[in-house]
């Protein structure tokens, strides 16, 4: 099982058609379950702190965390799946945090297995969410032996 916590509003409607179409063809244990949390009403570094606290409070203590930040380590789409992999062979829920405008704090990055920059590039979370979904799909089709478009 996959669960993503992300901070922030519902799905707009054309990233919810979008993630929706990856989400339909996952099967377990790449299914999914979203954890949408609201942004903090405080600014700054207290909204930052405030929204870790609360994704922190939604862990377990053997769950394999990863967070998307920019400042992460870059990740092409096999060594995603291998990734996911090791963890699904060890029985741990993944769960993927996606903060919010001001960022997570320290502790969500230390409580984190893998930090994963998606590009050195910065996009909306709307748009992270959507390419998370497909990123997902692609790590399961690569674990499941189908050919990944680059081999």
């Amino acid at each position: 099982m996959i669960t993503i916590i992300a901070v922030g509003k519902k799905h707009e409607p054309w990233v919810a058609q979008g993630i929706e179409r990856y989400l339909q063809r996952l099967r377990a244990p790449f299914t999914v379950q979203w954890q949408l949390l609201p942004h903090s009403a405080l600014a700054g570094d207290q909204a930052r702190v405030d929204e870790s606290e609360r994704i922190l409070r939604r862990l377990n203590p053997r769950d394999f965390v990863v967070l998307l930040d920019e400042r992460g380590k870059l990740l092409d789409s096999p060594a995603l799946a291998t990734t996911l992999d090791k963890a699904f062979v060890n029985a741990q829920n993944v769960v993927f945090v996606i903060g919010g405008a001001y960022g997570v704090d320290t502790t969500v990055h230390q409580r984190a297995n893998v930090v994963w920059s998606l590009s050195p590039l910065v996009f909306p979370h709307q748009l992270v969410r959507l390419i998370l979904a497909e990123q997902l799909y692609r790590a399961q089709e690569i674990a499941a032996g189908h050919p990944y478009h680059h081999e």
